[in-house]
């Protein structure tokens, strides 16, 4: 599957937990997508591209785990588990918009989810919603 965009799309919306937790101060939680994303994605993970794309919305709404680089706070990974877990970035533009940054499978992920884990890199949106719920 070749994906082409001429334009930006959106491609889902984030939760308003997950902005809200991540302290991402956004405009909409409408996810957009721009035609480099796509180029950079097509040339670094051209089979994750293929294979779930279409998957990019479910991943958004309803991640397995959430979590942030910490040298990049104004950003989101989630991860899903597929027949690979996927990983979907999410930025913040400094003019208020979120977009997808990049998309691939983690290659030796069930170690790197445990460790994130552990190190509170990560956590389960299950969880995450359970704990708004105690608020």
């Amino acid at each position: 599957m070749k994906v082409h965009i001429i334009k930006p799309i959106i491609l889902g919306k984030l939760p308003k937990v997950i902005s809200n937790h991540y302290n991402l101060n956004c405009d909409s939680n409408n996810v957009m997508v721009f035609p480099g994303a796509i180029k950079h994605i097509e040339k670094r993970h051209p089979q994750d591209l293929e294979k779930y794309f279409n998957k990019i919305e479910e991943i958004i709404s309803n991640p397995d785990y959430v979590g942030q680089k910490p040298k990049e706070p104004k950003s989101v990974e989630l991860i899903k588990e597929f027949e690979d877990d996927v990983l979907v970035a999410i930025k913040l533009d400094p003019s208020g918009y979120i977009y997808l940054s990049t998309m691939y499978s983690l290659q030796n992920a069930k170690f790197k989810i445990k460790t994130r884990l552990k190190s509170g890199r990560l956590i389960s949106y299950t969880d995450l919603l359970a704990n708004l719920k105690k608020k």
